[in-house]
């Protein structure tokens, strides 16, 4: 590989000036080919990124100046690919001495072109998932089976209003949110409110389930925009809370 960081950043005030998410994806291929015995040491890897080759005739590299700027930049690039799990130490001494090794995800998008659709898939923290959903939720997503993340969160939906609500199994979907939140009558309504707000919010459980949770019980939706899914199984998060809400306390 003949490429260094001036073939990404000829002008090094670019350099420092980029995110070090963008620069993320180069460094994790720089790293790839650093490899020995399954591990790297990200200090060679950086004196590789920049043409600090020690046997190699050098290559232009960027002004000695910016030294502790440069490696400042690095090292905060490093510690996005750890706390993002695209790396991790090696165990025992080696991780103490600074050995790193690609995790699995690391692997994938070390081998990946498109890393900013991999981004997307892993920027998206478990924490904003209700927690009742998280591990399954999350877990699904990462892995990019969309369809799946998204139709379990809205089943989950769905089994908390039918719970909170002391519905029928045979109670499902649409028919069941307007049910649960029939403005005055349901188990689940806010009788407090008036009656116009009590019937939005029927109609938004209802539409939330008609629209995201029974078009994926029924065909393959094929969702493949991991921003879409993300808003999706964030309404499904909002919609939980609300029946936490109305459920009572143990």
């Amino acid at each position: 590989m003949n490429e260094t960081l001036l073939t990404f950043y000829p002008n090094v005030a670019d350099f420092l000036a980029a995110d070090p998410a963008d620069i993320a994806p180069i460094m994790l291929r720089f790293g790839k080919n650093q490899i020995q015995n399954g591990m790297f040491i990200p200090g060679s890897v950086n004196n590789f990124a920049l043409g600090h080759e020690p046997i190699a005739p050098a290559k232009p590299t960027y002004p000695m100046n910016y030294r502790d700027q440069i490696n400042r930049h690095l090292a905060e690039t490093w510690a996005w690919l750890e706390h993002h799990q695209y790396i991790v130490p090696a165990a025992d001494l080696n991780g103490r001495n600074g050995w790193k090794l690609l995790t699995r995800l690391g692997e994938q998008a070390a081998n990946q072109q498109d890393f900013a659709r991999l981004r997307e898939l892993t920027d998206f923290p478990k924490s904003m998932i209700h927690p009742s959903i998280a591990d399954k939720v999350w877990k699904e997503f990462v892995a990019n089976d969309l369809d799946q993340a998204v139709f379990a969160a809205f089943k989950a939906v769905e089994i908390a209003v039918r719970t909170a609500g002391g519905f029928k199994p045979t109670d499902i979907g649409v028919p069941l949110m307007r049910l649960a939140f029939k403005p005055n009558v349901g188990p689940l309504a806010d009788q407090s409110k008036p009656e116009s707000e009590q019937d939005a919010l029927m109609q938004l459980f209802a539409g939330a389930i008609g629209s995201y949770k029974n078009p994926h019980s029924h065909r393959t939706v094929n969702l493949t925009d991991p921003r879409e899914a993300k808003e999706q199984i964030i309404l499904a998060t909002h919609l939980l809370g609300i029946v936490d809400a109305r459920t009572p306390k143990q």
